[in-house]
């Protein structure tokens, strides 16, 4: 099977590795011919893409010449204003309907559900519009690529990537005034991988999933836990606050498909300072 990765980056790398060593044909796409020639030696082949938002690059049409086409390019919403992403997925969705790419995997994200704390965890079948959704650009992003008869398409909404030298205590080390009485919505990479391979694997087209880990400990747990684990300065103290409402996602619906996670809690996430992915 043929598999194409938009955006070979912090997902989308170790991804296209993971994909490839079990044997599947992979390429996929960098913003930069250097990081393009890095990857290259690395054994992922790649070529040059970049959305900006229309494509430019040069020899990127065997992208489109796949099977399953898997989109991660991130909402940067600090640097980019939400326009631009559509944009870029308006392309993106034109680019496919006119290739022989015929199943589509998408990275979302649970910033798509509301905000707001409550009892019962929000479920894919949550019923989101621009009025409730806690992000509109990742909304309207989901909408686009939704409904095209040329292709079926599955959206994987992720929690907080974990792994690498992603550790959520390295960036509270040493602060004051933390919020530590919520819990998390956390996934590690090796899971958010292994969820995109088990669809793929499974043939589950036409749904959305979120991926989450099943447990959701409170955050102040983990930042003393990787504290005392990877030698990080504590937060010197936390706000206060109730604990008693939590904004939690559900990952039931992944589980229920067969999917075993790999690292459930987050407090036994592993890390590594000195690897990025």
């Amino acid at each position: 099977m043929k598999v194409s990765i938009i955006g070979l980056g912090w997902l989308g790398f170790p991804l296209a590795k993971s994909l490839q060593s079990k044997g599947f044909s992979v390429i996929g796409s960098t913003t930069s011919l250097e990081k393009k020639e890095r990857i290259q030696k690395l054994g992922i082949t790649s070529v040059q893409l970049e959305m900006a938002p229309h494509p430019i690059g040069l020899g990127f049409a065997p992208l489109f010449d796949v099977d399953v086409l898997i989109i991660t390019i991130p909402s940067k919403s600090r640097q980019q204003s939400g326009d631009f992403y559509l944009e870029q997925l308006k392309y993106l969705k034109s680019m496919i309907t006119n290739s022989k790419v015929n199943k589509v995997v998408f990275i979302s994200s649970t910033s798509i559900y509301p905000e707001a704390p409550r009892q019962k965890e929000y479920l894919e079948s949550e019923s989101l519009n621009l009025e409730n959704t806690g992000n509109q650009t990742q909304l309207r992003g989901e909408s686009l690529l939704q409904g095209a008869k040329d292709y079926e398409l599955t959206i994987i909404r992720f929690g907080g990537l974990m792994g690498g030298n992603r550790i959520p205590g390295k960036y509270f080390a040493g602060k004051e005034n933390v919020m530590g009485h919520t819990r998390v919505n956390f996934i590690h990479i090796l899971d958010a991988i292994g969820i995109v391979e088990w669809v793929i694997l499974k043939g589950l087209w036409n749904e959305t999933f979120n991926g989450v880990a099943p447990f959701h400990p409170f955050r102040k747990e983990i930042y003393e836990r990787n504290a005392i684990e990877y030698g990080l300065d504590p937060p010197k103290s936390y706000s206060t606050g109730i604990s008693s409402l939590d904004r939690l996602i559900s990952s039931q619906k992944i589980q229920d498909s067969g999917y075993q996670f790999k690292t459930p809690n987050p407090l036994d996430f592993e890390y590594d300072l000195n690897k990025s992915i």
